[in-house]
């Protein structure tokens, strides 16, 4: 596998998981038509444990855990799609499992484009947010005093 399709995977798998389940399903139909995609693995939905440090670099901790669903699908050319999704959603799961195995197969621009749309709010609303906590920025500063 190139790094450039690695890096194509990385961002197609980036947007999935942050889109709606409606915006992958729209996504996948801008694609038709599909090869047809076989479970490889069926969805299934379980429990991940979720660690954290204190400080950046402090000693490992368990955080809590987040319900993920897993999926994976082969399509008729072969390759096979992977797919872990936040929530309990498996229709959504298999969906970006079908995305992830598309890209391999060489429809990576295609992929890319039907999920422009999903992208764009993804954008949008990161900026908002950015915008929100910039307007509640405190700048603290500290003046000398002479007799100091």
């Amino acid at each position: 596998m190139t790094p450039e399709l690695i890096e194509q995977r990385r961002d197609v798998m980036r947007i999935c998981a942050d889109a709606r389940a409606g915006e992958l399903a729209a996504a996948l139909d801008a694609l038709s038509p599909l090869p047809d995609a076989s479970d490889f693995r069926t969805p299934e939905s379980g429990l991940v444990m979720l660690r954290g440090r204190m400080g950046g670099d402090g000693r490992a901790f368990n955080f809590g855990e987040a319900t993920v669903t897993r999926a994976a699908v082969r399509i008729d050319t072969g390759e096979v799609g992977h797919a872990y999704q936040l929530g309990r959603d498996r229709a959504k799961a298999r969906v970006a499992a079908i995305l992830d195995a598309l890209v391999q197969s060489g429809k990576a621009n295609e992929v890319v484009a039907a999920l422009a749309p999903a992208s764009r709010r993804i954008a949008e609303e990161r900026a908002l947010v950015r915008r929100q906590t910039a307007a509640t920025r405190v700048d603290f500063f500290t003046m000398t005093r002479g007799e100091d």
